[in-house]
Order: structure tokens, then C-alpha cells, then sequence
């Protein structure tokens, strides 16, 4: 496989530290954003990272029925068996590994628990959570879940030694295989020490790169671990490396849809009334409710 050619580099625009919170039944995440200095990262909305933690047996919890409207929730389970259901009757365990792509679309109700064998098992817990925007027109479209195995997600190795798999978008000659509503890529880089990779991003795309853990280098500019640094919307790629420690990285591109966003909670919509409608709807039991 060769090497992307560049010819003009991204630079590190800003980069943003986390900052601790809790949710769902009340496990802990690691946020870079969204914060007040940067709401969101269009089409991005967040970023959530679920430890690595090694917990007891009876100590893993999950995200109990919550409702969801205009965006999607890409759910990436590293480490630590997670069942998911939802209101439309979808039920499907997400093994280490593997991906749920949910479309949230007009409306839909979606709970996220530890399996029974892991809650009493207990064990290793990673996760990552990503919320993606969509355009104003695709709010309204009927919610959809797509569910990937860790065997479905296609991995690259770049000449320079990083191994890389891609979720979605193309990326070193594979393509993930999410159906997006929004062009982006969503790829996980391992990068032992001393290796690189090297990304284009399309004219007008935005980029980052979050650092899951260890400390990476991207585009000259250290990163520590938990840090998010976004790359300036001149050039057409940037560089990320692991030049003395290993690092795991999250990496996303993707076309602004340059809306206004609105968002309370888990509804993201274009305007405060649409957030009131999606309220009402939501108590009024027009997004389904959980099968008993």
C-alpha cells in the first residue's frame, strides 16, 4: 500500500482537553466536546470516551431508555458487551469490536446495557460514543440501525507501520461499511512506537484527531492522552505519529452541513421550536415506546 502524496499539510488549528462527566446509569466518560469554546466540530457533535476501565462483577453500567431526534450515535465497543434495543424492535449485543450505527432520524427510543454475562462477569470496558449531525432535510427520516462485527470493519496497515480501521469512509485503499447520510471518514489508528500514517481530507471537509490513549503527534504538534486537536481547513492531509510511545487515536473528516444547531439533550434540531416539538413528541409517545 503506498503512502497518501500530499502537498500542502494541515496544521493543528486548536487542540481542546477533556473534561470528566458521568451518564447514563451513571458510568463515567471522558468528553473532549462538546464545551462552550467548542460546541461542536460540524457535522460532529461529540465525542465520548467509556474508560479502558476493569470493572467488578455487578459494576458495569449502561444507558437505560433514552430518546434520540435528529442526528445519528455511532456506539464503538472496544472492550465489554453491550445490548442494545429500541422502540422500533430492534435488539442486537455489540461484541468487542463491533459498531452500531444508529440513525435517529424523526425519532426513536434506544436503551444501551451490559449484557447479563458481562454485568456478571464483570471485566474490561471501553467504548466509544461519536454523534454525528444531520442536515436539516434528513432530520425527518425514518430511524435505522446498521450493526457491524468486528470481522465487517476492514483494516489497513500503512507502509510506514500504523494499523488502521476504518468504520466508515475510505481511508488507505478500504472503505468502512456504514451507510452515511453525511461524507466522512471514522477510523481507529493503533500506532506502535516510531510509526506514522498519513491522511488526505477532501477541500472543505473538517478534521481532528482524539487521542484514546498513550501520546501521539499530529502534524508536528504533540498530543497528550486525551486530547483532541483539530487541523486547520488548509492543505489536503496532516500526519499523525507515535514517535516514542505507542498511541491509539480516533480520526474524523467530514463535509459542514453548515446549519444552525439546536440541541437539548438528546435532541439536535435546527431551531428552538423544533427542540419543543421533539419534547412533545417524545412524552406524547410519538417516537414508540420500549416493548415491555
Amino acid at each position: 500500500m503506498t503512502t497518501p502524496q500530499l502537498t500542502g499539510r494541515r496544521t493543528v488549528a486548536r487542540t481542546a482537553r477533556p473534561f470528566h462527566t458521568h451518564e447514563g446509569a451513571g458510568f463515567p466518560v471522558r468528553r473532549p466536546f462538546p464545551t462552550e469554546e467548542l460546541p461542536f466540530v460540524d457535522p460532529f457533535l461529540m465525542i465520548d470516551q467509556v474508560g479502558p476501565i476493569e470493572l467488578a462483577p455487578g459494576e458495569a453500567k449502561g444507558a437505560p431508555p433514552h430518546p434520540h431526534r435528529g442526528f445519528e450515535t455511532i456506539q464503538y465497543v472496544l472492550d465489554g458487551d453491550i445490548a442494545n434495543a429500541d422502540s422500533r424492535g430492534h435488539r442486537a449485543v455489540v461484541r468487542a469490536g463491533g459498531v452500531q450505527w444508529l440513525t435517529a432520524g424523526s425519532g426513536i427510543v434506544h436503551e444501551a446495557l451490559p449484557t447479563p454475562e458481562f454485568l456478571a462477569s464483570g471485566g474490561r470496558q471501553h467504548m466509544l460514543q461519536i454523534w454525528l449531525n444531520l442536515p436539516a432535510h434528513l432530520k425527518g427520516v425514518p430511524p435505522q440501525s446498521q450493526n457491524a462485527e468486528a470481522a465487517d470493519l476492514p483494516v489497513a496497515v500503512t507502509p510506514e507501520g500504523a494499523e488502521l480501521t476504518v468504520l466508515a469512509g475510505t481511508s488507505h485503499g478500504v472503505t468502512g461499511p456504514f451507510e452515511t447520510r453525511t461524507p466522512v471518514l471514522v477510523a481507529h489508528g493503533r500506532l506502535a512506537p516510531g510509526t506514522r500514517a498519513e491522511f488526505t481530507v477532501p477541500a472543505g471537509h473538517n478534521a481532528m484527531v482524539y487521542v484514546m490513549q498513550g501520546e501521539a503527534t499530529v502534524s508536528g504538534t504533540p498530543l497528550p492522552d486525551g486530547h483532541l486537536a483539530v487541523l486547520t481547513q488548509e492543505g489536503d492531509g496532516f500526519t499523525v505519529e507515535a514517535p516514542e510511545t505507542a498511541a491509539e487515536v480516533l480520526v474524523l473528516t467530514g463535509e459542514p452541513i453548515g446549519e444552525p444547531v439546536a440541541r437539548s439533550g438528546p435532541f439536535v434540531m435546527n431551531t428552538a421550536a423544533e427542540l419543543r416539538e421533539a419534547e412533545r413528541d417524545f412524552r406524547e409517545g410519538r417516537m414508540g415506546r420500549m416493548p415491555v
